[in-house]
């Protein structure tokens, strides 16, 4: 486990450098959202079953859903 661990660890952070330089706001909410379940996962490979749901269900759920009705808010994202 310690080997997909440290490869979760360097997808994590390709994720983040990945979110800084987007020029698309639609992108980088779906990376994001993928950061969050990745996350998600690597709690739950801590043993931390309590901060794996919180950070699927807030990280990858709500905060996505509300970026992705914001950005349609403001640019008219097309369905």
């Amino acid at each position: 486990m310690k080997i997909f661990s440290i490869i979760m660890m360097l997808f994590l952070i390709g994720a983040s450098i990945a979110v800084s330089m987007m020029k698309n706001l639609l992108s980088t909410i779906i990376i994001f959202m993928v950061y969050s379940l990745v996350m998600a996962i690597l709690w739950q490979q801590l043993n931390a079953p309590d901060l794996a749901i919180t950070e699927a269900a807030v990280g990858a759920g709500i905060t996505t859903l509300l970026f992705v009705l914001t950005l349609k808010k403001i640019r008219g994202v097309k369905k």
